[in-house]
């Protein structure tokens, strides 16, 4: 008999609710749930593909061992002995300090991995790692940090109240939001306008979002943070600004203005090829609008004044006095709230550059340096030269800028382990392959994405196929592969007792006593981390001091989710800085405003290039599944008519793209959804690399746009990668 199993999609932020049709353990088909309190009948086309990824016959359900040139299976205790001999055999022989880890993105997705991963951190005592955090979105958590006090406070779009609505470096037909947890954001926007809002997309492509905006706003890449001040000039100069509320919560509104006093529209309009009439209008119109919200994403941050670009949207949205209220720029409410938005230590001063990094001198920012100082890492010689490291669910090779050296790179490192469940680009050169659980194979709450979500809601689902007897789930691996990368043995490591005293940590410094908070629990693991903090958030039971509090067995019960309503001002709650107020102009941040200055009138005449991404593609995991990549190709260049003409390539045809990193050859797809002057190509494909085991993946592998990314290209005051905004030369292949 077919059953259905209720579940939450884990592979973006817009956690769709499913319904998985089922039978004798296998999944015949997965439909959207129109019950589903978030999504309510939302589904993109990677959600129904939960089933293939648990199929897939290239999936690792055992752990593998390298011999020679081959992979070979082991037993978990042979792995892990494996893996103890490998990490100490690096810090016994070259120090504590050639070892390093690399976590990737689906780590924020993954039910033990996101709550457990700072386990293997601290217990393994590296001081340095790498993350694909600084390729998509450290300039957000730079600028948020300054401005709020916490780096991971960001504020949300209320797109369900707003407007006006301001997309710029985003693109929701792709990829919904991003730190910006909504389904169907493109059905919000078709909301926004049917309600006699407005919405703007500003991006150099016009995108699919565009087709569900009132006005598309071709812009320069990496321009934004100019066209930005250039906005906030207008506010000031034709006196518009209207802090609202705000005013005896913020510092630096003087200073502010005379920053951006000579960024007027006309100084930039010939940068950003947006003309000044359509600067000011658009910035008359943002003040005008009963609420408005400027949403920047990922596009701001890859470029080379990412942290100028993200701090200035939440500028713009307080002088619009859209800040902390509805139809504005919010703060989530999350019913759990994650670990790294709670507030434990008292207010502290941000610092940067604490360290640098031994062979490029890259500073220190919030904790890490770029992700492209990890291949010169390796393969420098000299003290502390990376010789291990741990890579948790994670594609590198393929994902992170400097492609080309990390490939040649990997394949010298005495350790590597990787934490994945496909031997990739990547996890083809590591010494073992420890393979977590499909997501239909474990439970799921989301952590950090309800933390900027436009509602206060929750759900949870039960694991619907049981693992393989004996398995561990990612959470024991990560806490044992900590425990032998800080120098101890494998058979000594005491699970229990150090997940015991993690959460027994946590709960004093909110306030509660330890012994009693554990004391309610049979066992550990990620489900009791997510029942600790429902229980600790707003409506928790608090361990019994609110009888008729929720706590995970809430949720067991309700399968389809309970909404709590939308998004309610909070700024007092989640204000940290020293000041107690939000700092409008940070000194680290302003510092770099001469920099963008110089650079208005030094930018090249030739082609530049900047990524995507398709809808049925998510980075570089999603494209071993066939119902997704089959079809037209969609590894190509795109490139306006008018260019295409000029350098000679043409529809169909391939082309070669190169820049200083290297070249590549690529087909052609003409089409003027592209502004002249750019060219497009998507990110996270390349999988034609011998050993990798991606049967799909390699039938359709289309090329790395990494391969074209310089590894020294950064936004200088947060390290984060230059992904968009590379000048490129196109010719015929």
């Amino acid at each position: 008999m077919r059953e259905v199993h209720i579940r939450t999609c884990p592979l973006c932020e817009a956690m769709c609710g499913l319904e998985v049709h089922h039978r004798a353990g296998q999944v015949e088909l997965i439909r959207p749930n129109r019950n589903d309190v978030w999504s309510k009948g939302y589904i993109c086309p990677k959600g129904t593909a939960l089933g293939h990824l648990y199929d897939d016959p290239d999936r690792l359900r055992v752990p593998v061992i390298r011999h020679g040139d081959q992979f070979k299976e082991a037993s978990w205790d042979a792995a892990f002995e494996r893996c103890e001999e490998l990490l100490h055999g690096v810090r016994d022989r070259h120090g504590a300090e050639a070892l390093t880890y690399y976590i990737g993105n689906p780590a924020a997705h993954n039910h033990s991995i996101s709550r457990y991963v700072g386990h293997f951190t601290t217990l393994s005592g590296i001081e340095m790692g790498y993350s694909a955090g600084t390729v998509d979105q450290w300039p957000k958590n730079v600028a948020v940090r300054l401005m709020y006090g916490n780096s991971w406070t960001f504020p949300v779009p209320d797109i369900d109240r707003t407007d006006y609505f301001v997309v710029m470096g985003a693109n929701p037909h792709a990829s919904q939001g991003s730190l910006l947890a909504s389904a169907d954001v493109l059905g919000k926007m078709d909301a926004i306008r049917a309600r006699g809002g407005r919405c703007v997309v500003i991006d150099p492509r016009r995108t699919g979002t565009c087709d569900h905006a009132d006005e598309w706003v071709p812009i320069v890449p990496g321009t934004d943070a100019p066209f930005l001040l250039a906005v906030a000039n207008v506010l000031f100069a034709d006196e518009v600004v209207d802090v609202g509320g705000l005013a005896p919560v913020l510092n630096g509104l003087e200073q502010l203005e005379a920053l951006v006093a000579r960024w007027t529209p006309e100084s930039v309009a010939a940068t950003c090829r947006i003309p000044a009439d359509t600067i000011r209008r658009l910035a008359h119109e943002i003040a005008a609008a009963p609420t408005a919200a400027v949403y920047g994403r990922i596009g701001l941050c890859n470029q080379e004044f990412g942290t100028v670009a993200s701090w200035m949207v939440d500028v713009i949205n307080i002088l619009t006095g859209n800040l902390d209220r509805p139809g504005g720029a919010m703060f989530a409410n999350p019913i759990a709230p994650a670990l790294a938005t709670l507030a434990l230590d008292p207010p502290a001063e941000a610092e940067f550059g604490r360290w640098t990094s031994r062979v490029r001198g890259a500073p220190e920012v919030l904790g890490q340096v770029p992700v492209s100082c990890l291949s010169e890492e390796i393969l420098t010689p000299g003290d502390g030269q990376i010789r291990g490291l741990v890579t948790i669910c994670g594609n590198p090779a393929v994902s992170s800028p400097a492609a080309g050296p990390l490939q040649e790179a990997l394949p010298r490192l005495e350790c590597l382990i990787s934490m994945d469940n496909w031997i990739n680009a990547t996890t083809r050169h590591a010494h073992v392959i420890l393979p977590g659980l499909s997501p239909l194979e474990q439970p799921h709450w989301d952590e950090m994405i309800w933390s900027w979500a436009t509602r206060s809601a929750g759900k949870y689902s039960p694991a619907l196929f049981p693992p393989t007897d004996g398995r561990p789930e990612e959470w024991e691996i990560l806490i044992r592969l900590g425990w032998m990368a800080g120098g101890n043995r494998h058979g000594e490591c005491p699970v229990e007792a150090i997940d015991d005293g993690f959460l027994g940590g946590i709960a004093q410094k909110l306030g509660y006593d330890a012994d009693h908070v554990l004391s309610h629990y049979d066992s550990g693991g990620p489900d009791r981390m997510v029942d600790f903090f429902i229980r600790t958030g707003k409506w928790g039971d608090q361990f019994g001091r609110r009888p008729d509090g929720m706590t995970l067995e809430t949720f067991r019960h309700e399968p389809h989710g309970l909404d709590l309503g939308p998004m309610v001002p909070r700024l007092d709650e989640v204000l940290h800085t020293v000041s107690g107020k939000v700092e409008l102009a940070p000194p680290y941040i302003t510092a770099d405003l001469d920099r963008v200055w110089d650079r208005l009138t030094d930018r090249g005449d030739g082609l530049t290039l900047v990524s995507r991404r398709h809808v049925r593609s998510n980075n570089s995991w999603m494209h071993n599944v066939k119902t997704l990549v089959k079809g037209k190709d969609r590894c190509t260049l795109l490139i306006h008519p008018d260019d295409a003409a000029a350098v000679g390539v043409a529809d169909g045809a391939r082309a070669a793209v190169t820049s200083e990193e290297g070249t590549v050859e690529v087909p052609v797809e003409v089409s003027d959804e592209m502004m002249t002057g750019v060219v497009s190509l998507p990110h996270g494909w390349g999988h034609d690399l011998d050993g990798v085991r991606l049967s799909v993946a390699r039938e359709h592998h289309g090329v790395n746009n990494n391969l074209l990314a310089p590894g020294h290209l950064v936004d200088v005051i947060s390290g984060n990668a230059v992904v968009n905004g590379i000048p490129v030369e196109v010719t015929p292949a």
